[in-house]
């Protein structure tokens, strides 16, 4: 059998292209048929293909370098938070007001193997019934390109609110419920020796000091309902554009300090604020930003690594002199992993 499929094989050698590829398919088949594969030899090939293109690169490894294990297992302990606040001018009086949602904690477990991670987040209090609200974070960070997405759904934000002539209004939970995507994404310029993944995911380790120059985008919907003496509804979607820098500090063998900062001007907006039936417009006033800070700090021995890292969202829209609203949205992180 096996000398009739290199006989196949020759003669597809001198027919017309398409005529070869018809033979040559044939030929794979063939050899499926003589030479099964087995499962433990389909596994090794995958795995081969998987560990080449995982430490395939253009990377200068004195500064930058794959784990040489395989397997990741990390622990993450999350807590999050988001505050909205808003100033401005009403019939010649200063108003402002404050709003900040319960901070969320979740405890999550992950598996990588080669670069592809699989995970588990609870929520210890959402599962009591003390939680009701729903936040969704998925972050991606690559060598060269990386964005974060978030998206909350939050409906237990407290504050206050002064109006110039007038005693302090505190806010009680459930007046104010806010839809929020925050969309933010880089590029790195010096990739072959900067690395976001040694802060943030860990799938590289950083051996020496190194920064980058750093092209970002950002995006931000939001959707915010207030129940009060007549309801407010505002509605906004902002786009940015912009440029950063981070820098990846090695001060010894063994430790990581990560710092960058993400700016970006608002190049579309589209906003539309609504109290009962009187509009409150909401003008442009340079510069209207995006901006998005991160910090890390990891400390590897051996095959475990722990820190803590830190990814925090700023958007300021409006102006003092009419309307101003800040928004703010922050996660903190502590760390603990295993390379196997």
């Amino acid at each position: 059998m096996r000398q009739e499929v290199h006989s196949i094989w020759a003669m597809a050698a001198g027919l017309p292209t398409y005529v070869s590829r018809a033979f040559a398919t044939l030929l794979v088949v063939l050899n499926g048929l003589v030479l099964p594969l087995s499962a433990q030899n389909i596994f090794q090939r995958i795995d081969s293909v998987l560990t080449q293109n995982y430490h395939k690169g253009n990377v200068d490894t004195a500064y930058i370098t794959r784990p040489k294990t395989k397997w990741t297992l990390t622990a993450r302990l999350n807590l999050s938070g988001a505050k909205i606040e808003s100033e401005g001018i009403d019939n010649g009086q200063h108003f402002k007001s404050e709003m900040t949602a319960d901070y969320k904690s979740t405890i999550s477990v992950g598996v990588s193997y080669l670069g592809f991670s699989l995970n588990l987040s609870l929520n210890p209090a959402k599962m009591m019934g003390k939680y009701n609200d729903y936040e969704l974070n998925i972050n991606s960070y690559g060598k060269r390109f990386g964005w974060d997405f978030i998206y909350q759904d939050a409906h237990n934000f407290t504050g206050w609110h002064d109006h110039e002539g007038m005693e302090r209004i505190e806010l009680p939970a459930d007046m104010l419920s806010v839809k929020t995507l925050n969309l933010n994404a880089y590029y790195a310029f010096n990739s072959r020796r900067f690395s976001y993944p040694a802060a943030f995911s860990q799938s590289y380790i950083q051996r020496r000091s190194a920064g980058s120059f750093l092209l970002a985008a950002s995006g931000m919907w939001q959707n915010a309902n207030l129940e009060w003496d007549q309801k407010m509804e505002l509605k906004m979607t902002n786009i940015g554009i912009g440029a950063g820098y981070g820098y990846n500090y090695v001060p010894a063998e063994g430790w990581l300090f990560h710092i960058s900062g993400l700016p970006t001007f608002i190049v579309y907006s589209h906003t539309s604020m609504n109290f009962g039936d009187t509009r409150v417009p909401l003008h442009y006033h340079f510069p209207e930003v995006i901006i998005t800070g991160r910090g890390a700090v990891i400390r590897q021995t051996r095959n475990l690594f722990y820190g803590l890292s830190m990814v925090y969202n700023f958007t300021n829209i409006g102006h003092e002199e009419s309307l101003t609203l800040h928004n703010q949205k922050w996660r903190i992180r502590a760390l603990f992993g295993l390379r196997l």
